[in-house]
């Protein structure tokens, strides 16, 4: 059985569902929406693989690429961020940064 473009694309669903149910379910912890962030950029990324492969074009391939060094870099300075904060403040709870707003 050859694995087609609708099992890409359901395991891109799977993946852009847990995203944004790990963004509003969990609203406590910085870390696992920073997690969640970075699922729903994979699901895109998955996307744009599996079409550009369908449909013989490079072109999805190249934003794949760009969108994973994006998320690389959101990931490092987003958990420099929380290291940081946490070193500061000793928790990283969402409820204790909302306090930083001016």
């Amino acid at each position: 059985m050859a694995v087609g473009l609708g099992h890409y694309l359901t395991v891109s669903a799977i993946l852009l569902t847990l995203g944004v149910l790990g963004i509003f379910l969990n609203r406590k912890n910085v870390i696992v929406i920073l997690m969640s962030v970075e699922l729903i950029l994979l699901s895109v990324t998955l996307n744009l693989v599996a079409f550009s492969a369908t449909l013989g074009d490079l072109t999805g391939q190249v934003f794949a690429m760009l969108i994973l060094t994006v998320a690389a870099a959101e990931a490092a300075i987003g958990l420099a961020i929380v290291v940081i904060y946490f070193r500061n403040r000793g928790t990283i709870e969402v409820e204790e940064i909302s306090t930083l707003k001016g």
